[in-house]
């Protein structure tokens, strides 16, 4: 690939909301995700040497946007240059944002045509993961996920996310990778709640109701472990007053469970020790 001219170079990529699929997609079984409107902006300046700019963030992110820097220049001739990134996705909570800071800086230091690299990144930063975040995240767009297979582009059904939103329920104690391993580790107990995950997706498809569906959804996942029970007790409020909610990304054993999305309620029924944004 040639060096970069001089000139700045800059690039964005969303988040991601799984609607259906958490864990479930790792073994096979379909899988249903959207871009969210939140981003992740990138701008790339060709220097001398690899700088990242990133203020108001862990020194943890540093580092993985200093490790993503390092596989871009070993796959390519690109020249090193000074990283700045903004983020108004949420990071660490369920939304894809790893995978969203990788296909963000290969877009902006390498141009649009970089998702082969982008992709063999992704595996490399993390080799358990199903393809889902990727897919979503790289197309924009809705996509039916099934692992080892091509990413379709689906249209959602008409209301289905009427009057939905997201909440933030705090950071999870544990990492995805930890907390996928964990799941793998009980995978030959859980083959009822996959399959009721699997079921979801087709239901979405099918124009079922989705309040039922989510409900189920989330009963899924409390089955598999990864759901905190302060989020418990919140989507069961969620569930009182006739609305549905589950968490959107690998949950958690302890801590928050990450970002949950929520339909059929209004948002200033939500405990004010929760925020609650835009999908």
């Amino acid at each position: 690939m040639p060096s970069n001219a001089t000139q700045n170079h800059a690039a964005s990529a969303p988040g991601k909301i799984i609607l259906c699929g958490e864990h479930a997609v790792v073994y096979g079984t379909q899988g249903i995700a959207m871009p969210s409107s939140s981003t992740i902006d990138v701008s790339y300046e060709p220097g001398d040497a690899w700088a990242i700019q990133w203020s108001d963030v862990d020194l943890q992110w540093i580092e993985y946007a200093h490790k993503i820097c390092t596989e871009i220049a070993a796959r390519t001739k690109v020249r090193p240059g000074t990283i700045t990134v903004r983020s108004a996705l949420p990071l660490g909570k369920g939304m894809g944002s790893s995978t969203a800071l990788i296909i963000a800086m290969c877009r902006a230091v390498l141009g649009p045509e970089c998702e082969q690299t982008a992709s063999d990144i992704e595996q490399v930063t993390y080799p358990a993961r199903s393809g889902l975040d990727f897919a979503v995240i790289w197309e924009g767009h809705p996509v039916l996920f099934r692992k080892g297979e091509k990413p379709k582009q689906i249209e959602l059904p008409i209301g289905f996310l009427d009057g939905a939103f997201l909440i933030d329920t705090g950071k999870p104690n544990e990492t995805t990778k930890e907390l996928v391993a964990w799941v793998g580790e009980r995978k030959h107990q859980l083959q009822d709640a996959f399959a009721l995950i699997a079921g979801c997706a087709q239901r979405v498809q099918q124009g079922e109701d989705r309040l039922s569906i989510l409900r189920d959804h989330h009963h899924a996942q409390v089955e598999l472990g990864v759901v905190p029970e302060d989020v418990q007790l919140l989507i069961a409020q969620i569930e009182q007053m006739g609305g549905a909610a589950k968490v959107c990304g690998a949950g958690a054993r302890t801590g928050g469970g990450g970002i949950v999305l929520a339909v059929g309620v209004n948002r200033t029924s939500v405990p004010q020790e929760f925020p609650t944004f835009d999908l």
